[in-house]
Order: C-alpha cells, then sequence, then structure tokens
C-alpha cells in the first residue's frame, strides 16, 4: 500500500502541509540548535511552515525510530552519527536499523573531538611524549566520557587499539562531570567537544593533546591532530544530519537533500552552525549515505572487539 502510494507520487504537489523535523534531545541541545537553523531557512524555500518536534530519550533513539515509522513524508529527522550508523550495534534491541529503516538526506556539519588532559606540569612537555608515556607497560590511566557507546568513550577505544594504551573507561552521566572529574584529579584523560576543551584551556585547567580530525580543524586551528602528534591513521568525527524513513520517493530525496545542502552552506547559516561548534559538510544524499557506511565499519569494528553493549 506504501509503495502504491509512494508511486503515485507527485513532486510538484509536495509539501501539502506542515514539515516536521524530529530532534532525539531537548531543547537548547546541539542537534535542537542545529534543527532550529536549518527551520526558518527551509521553510522559505518550500513555503510551509517547519516545526521542530523535540523527542527526547534513548540517546536520540526515539525520534530517530518515529521517523522510520512515519509514512506521510512530511516528518524528518535531525540525527546525531550514533542514531545513524551504531544505534542497532550498541543495542540489538533497538527498534530501527539505521541501515535499512532511514534515508539519508544531508550530512549538515562536522566537528572533531579534542583529546584532554589536566594542566598539570608533572606531565611529559609535549603531545607526542605525553601520549608515548600513556602507553608505557605498567600506566594504568583513566578516561571519561558522557556514557558507554558514546563517541567519546569508542573514540578513546579507537585511540587505545591504534596505541596500545591501556586506559580504564569511568562513564559519567555528561561532558559537565567529566571535566569536574578531570579537574579534581580522578581521570586522566577524556575526547571533549572543541568548544569545550577550548574554554578549559583558555582558563588554564587543561591542555590540548590532539584533534580527532584527519588534519587540523577551523574549530580548534592551533591543536596539532592526533595524526600530527604520532598517532598514525586516526581520524573521527561527531556530525549531525537529516533523514528520513525508507523508501523515500527519489525525486523527493534529490529535492529535499539538494536544498538541505544548499541551505547549509549559506553564508549566514555557515556562519550559525559555526557559532554552535559545528564545520559545514553541506553534502547530499550520497555524501551522508557515504559518512554514515564508513563510520559504522570503523566504530562497529572497536564495538565488536570490545564487545560494547549498551542496556
Amino acid at each position: 500500500m506504501k509503495a502504491q502510494a509512494q508511486s503515485k507520487f507527485d513532486l510538484n504537489s509536495w509539501p501539502s502541509k506542515h514539515i516536521k523535523l524530529l530532534v532525539g534531545f531537548p531543547a537548547g541541545t546541539s542537534p535542537d540548535l542545529v534543527a532550529r537553523t536549518l527551520a526558518e531557512p527551509l521553510s522559505k524555500a518550500l513555503g510551509q511552515p517547519v516545526v521542530v518536534d523535540n523527542r527526547p530519550g534513548a540517546g536520540g533513539n526515539i525520534a530517530a525510530d518515529a521517523v522510520a515509522k512515519s509514512s506521510d513524508l512530511h516528518t524528518f529527522g535531525v540525527m546525531i552519527n550514533g542514531n545513524l550508523t551504531i544505534a542497532k550495534l550498541l543495542n540489538p534491541q533497538t527498534p530501527f536499523d539505521p541501515a535499512t529503516d532511514l534515508t539519508p538526506l544531508s550530512l549538515i556539519g562536522t566537528a572533531p573531538l579534542v583529546l584532554a588532559a589536566p594542566a598539570n606540569s608533572t606531565q611529559p612537555p609535549n603531545e607526542q611524549a605525553f601520549l608515548d608515556a600513556a602507553r608505557q607497560a605498567g600506566t594504568r590511566w583513566s578516561y571519561g566520557s558522557p556514557g558507554v557507546g558514546t563517541v567519546g568513550h569508542l573514540g578513546m577505544e579507537l585511540l587505545k587499539a591504534k596505541t596500545g594504551m591501556a586506559a580504564v573507561h569511568v562513564p559519567y552521566p555528561g561532558y559537565p562531570q567529566v571535566v569536574t572529574a578531570m579537574l579534581g584529579g580522578q581521570i586522566e584523560l577524556s575526547m571533549l567537544p572543541p568548544g569545550l576543551a577550548l574554554a578549559q584551556a583558555r582558563a588554564g585547567k587543561v591542555r590540548l593533546l590532539g584533534v580527532t580530525s584527519s588534519g587540523r580543524s577551523t574549530l580548534a586551528p592551533d591543536v596539532p591532530s592526533l595524526a600530527q602528534a604520532g598517532v598514525a591513521n586516526f581520524e573521527l568525527e561527531i556530525w549531525n544530519g537529516v533523514a528520513g524513513p525508507a523508501k523515500m520517493p527519489p525525486a523527493l530525496v534529490a529535492k529535499l537533500g539538494g536544498l538541505l545542502s544548499e541551505i547549509a552552506r549559506q553564508p549566514e547559516t555557515r556562519q550559525k552552525l559555526f557559532a554552535q561548534g559545528w564545520q559545514v559538510a553541506g553534502t547530499g544524499p550520497e555524501g551522508l549515505a557515504l559518512r554514515m557506511k564508513r563510520d559504522t565499519a570503523t566504530l562497529g569494528q572497536v564495538i565488536r572487539d570490545q564487545r560494547i553493549k549498551v542496556e
């Protein structure tokens, strides 16, 4: 029935009502701000209201599942990379599969994480020496993240796999608690979002060892990449994208994906997203699909090797 309805899809009469952008996190969070940044120019382009609908819970998976199950062709989602890649790998009970139940529309913005350590004068003097010390036999450091299965957790496990570092994971409810633990001496390392890392570094509270992108990032231009600091072939970013349900009409995928990528690249939107901590990607459906496939493979390997599960 659904396939029959879509075969009769008329692009010229779409949209016929308001568009909903579902967000799996509360108002004021990063995905919410991205959705609201896109909503106004998208509404102008389509001639219909675009409503941001916050449905927080399960790390964004409640909203992602609602998008996957929608059938009105007017409901889409602004999602983080976890929803679009490893959700099912982390928890087999997740009610949707990103690879089969969602249609990629546009990769909006990306950002590296920043490997940070307390600003302690007794630590090795440079990034290379610090990382060498961290992987010394007998070194038993710990690192913090905002929870099992987050990119901060999986990124550190990937770093451990590439360096031989033996650091123990300590999960916290969120990044504020991670920073508090670091400053209090309970943990030695964490991968932090750039804005938070730079603010703490400017205050003299942490030192920044490297960004997780392949090269330097415009979000933290003075910080070398981990590859430059001596970790070969290391690349990891957080990102957000817009997706719809599976089996969307190809003409709608092309139109909406093209509009979203164009809006993301507009100077005003680019400036707003940068202020929120994102480097604009602004790709179409193919770009997001490729990123989903690549990151699912990279992080999926970490999940399988470390047998990481989220209940």
